[in-house]
C-alpha cells in the first residue's frame, strides 16, 4: 500500500515558495517572432598563428618549414586528409570565398592537413600545345595560398598521388593552431 501525501502540509510549502512569484507585466512578454541573430564568424589570429618573420611565398612541393620526418611523410602523403574542398563547378569568386573559409575553418578546428580539388582544367581544341597549364583554378588557387590572410596558416602544399587527385588536387599541411 502507498500512503497518500499529506495535501495540507504540501500546499503550505507550496504556497512558502512561491509567495514571491509574481505574474510577468504584458510588456515583458517575449516577442512572438524569433529574434533571428546574424551570423558571427570567427576570424583567425594571424599573429598567434605565426609568430616568425617575414614569410616567402610557398612554391608547390617546398617543405623548407617542417621538420624532417614530417616532410618525408608530407610528401608520400602518408598523413590523413581531414578535410576536402572540392572546387568542380565553382566560378571564380566563388571558389576563391570557398578556399579562404574552407582554410580558415580548418586551422580554427585544428586541422592539420587537407585537401582541395582544384580539377585539372579543360582543353580546348584550339589549344595547339597539350603541355600549357589549363584550368583557371588550378592556377589561381596557389596564388590565393599565398595571400597576406592564408599564408601564416599553411606550412606546405604539393600534389597529392593520383588516387588523391594528382596534379588536380593541393595536398595542404596547416599548421598547429597556438
Amino acid at each position: 500500500m502507498t500512503k497518500q501525501p499529506d495535501t495540507a502540509e504540501d500546499d503550505a510549502l507550496w504556497a512558502e515558495i512561491t509567495k514571491d512569484i509574481r505574474k510577468m507585466p504584458n510588456s515583458e512578454l517575449p516577442p512572438s517572432k524569433p529574434v533571428i541573430l546574424p551570423e558571427i564568424r570567427p576570424t583567425v589570429n594571424l599573429a598567434a598563428a605565426y609568430r616568425g618573420e617575414k614569410l616567402d611565398d610557398l612554391k608547390t612541393g617546398n617543405t623548407d618549414d617542417m621538420d624532417g620526418s614530417l616532410a618525408k611523410r608530407f610528401k608520400r602523403c602518408d598523413i590523413p586528409v581531414e578535410a576536402t574542398l572540392d572546387l568542380h563547378g565553382f566560378r571564380e569568386e566563388e571558389a576563391r570565398a570557398a578556399v579562404f573559409n574552407f582554410i580558415q575553418n580548418a586551422y580554427l578546428t585544428g586541422r592539420r592537413c587537407v585537401i582541395i580539388i582544384t580539377g585539372k582544367g579543360l582543353s580546348h581544341p584550339e589549344d595547339g600545345d597539350m603541355f600549357t597549364v589549363k584550368g583557371k583554378l588550378k592556377e589561381s588557387v596557389p596564388l590565393w595560398l599565398n595571400s597576406r590572410e592564408l599564408r601564416p596558416l599553411i606550412l606546405s602544399f604539393i600534389h597529392p598521388s593520383a588516387k588523391l587527385g594528382g596534379s588536380g588536387a593541393l595536398y595542404i599541411m596547416l599548421r598547429r593552431k597556438r
